[in-house]
């Protein structure tokens, strides 16, 4: 589970017999702290990157912006590559099962933004 803010413009592609796939980046972060000794702990913010398949993802493609504060839910998922170099890399991702919007609906879109 996690609850953040999407940092880009999410990226909406269709694939294999027009199935929607969306890609968003999500911000969250921890909020820093003082310790009894005076010494501050300053906020630390991770990225993750969310994978939505299917009507997830339309739902992504019609109401989602960069900004907007998201609820998901979701599996960890590791992939790798090669890279150019020949380079064995890693991408960790979020296959997200459920999704809320959490940021108030924009006020030049008359749509209603469905929880699903």
């Amino acid at each position: 589970m996690l609850i953040g803010n999407v940092g880009v413009e999410p990226e909406i592609r269709y694939v294999d017999a027009g199935v929607a796939v969306a890609s968003v980046r999500l911000a969250t972060t921890e909020r820093g702290y003082r310790l009894p000794n005076g010494t501050e702990v300053p906020d630390r913010t991770e990225w993750h990157n969310v994978v939505l398949w299917r009507q997830l993802a339309e739902t992504v493609e019609k109401y989602v912006h960069k900004g907007d504060k998201l609820y998901i839910e979701g599996k960890i998922h590791t992939r790798s590559y090669d890279d150019r170099s020949g380079q064995k890399r890693y991408v960790v991702e979020i296959w997200a099962e459920a999704m809320e919007m959490l940021s108030p609906r924009r006020t030049e879109n008359t749509e209603s933004a469905p929880s699903v």
